[in-house]
């Protein structure tokens, strides 16, 4: 059997951005039939929320797409997560510089905005819906949901060639 990639997405208190990247991501990699190729997590830069569910807001707006983001609990992204995780992927540049500073020397490479990975947008940042309103969270879904298949595409293509 393959080996695992291992993907990590970050925001701040991991209740709204990340999560829902993990919710869409797992959904996609569900539908794509690797599941046991792929693990997926999400974790936040601060301990804001620790085991707390995510957002009542952005979980409403993923069950609208299908997704079910009700089982996630927030955690604190930790040093050990960077060495673990072929992916790190930070919502915005805060939680970028976030995790460089705790990041083991030598896998900084590792740390990316997820961003990146919706080479068609012109945002770089998942921006934080906490503070607006419910439309915010549909916007960060849209963003999400192009920049995970993009993540997939380049996991497919780097890492699980032969699928």
């Amino acid at each position: 059997m393959t080996q695992s990639v291992r993907v990590l997405f970050v925001c701040l208190g991991n209740i709204c951005r990340s999560p829902t990247a993990e919710g869409v991501f797992r959904k996609l990699v569900m539908e794509e039939g690797l599941v046991t190729h792929i693990e997926i997590d999400s974790a936040g830069t601060h301990a804001y929320h620790v085991g707390a569910p995510p957002d009542e807001r952005a979980q409403a707006a993923a069950r609208r797409r299908g997704i079910d983001l009700s089982g996630l609990r927030g955690r604190q992204a930790l040093r050990d997560d960077i060495e673990r995780f072929d992916y790190v992927l930070a919502m915005d540049r805060e939680n970028h510089a976030n995790l460089l500073a705790i990041c083991p020397e030598g896998l900084e490479e590792k740390i990316r905005l997820f961003l990146e990975y919706a080479p068609h947008r012109t945002e770089r940042e998942v921006p934080d819906p906490y503070f607006g309103g419910s439309a915010g969270f549909d916007r960060v879904l849209d963003m999400v949901e192009e920049a995970a298949r993009g993540l997939l595409a380049d996991i497919r293509r780097t890492r699980l060639s032969h699928f």
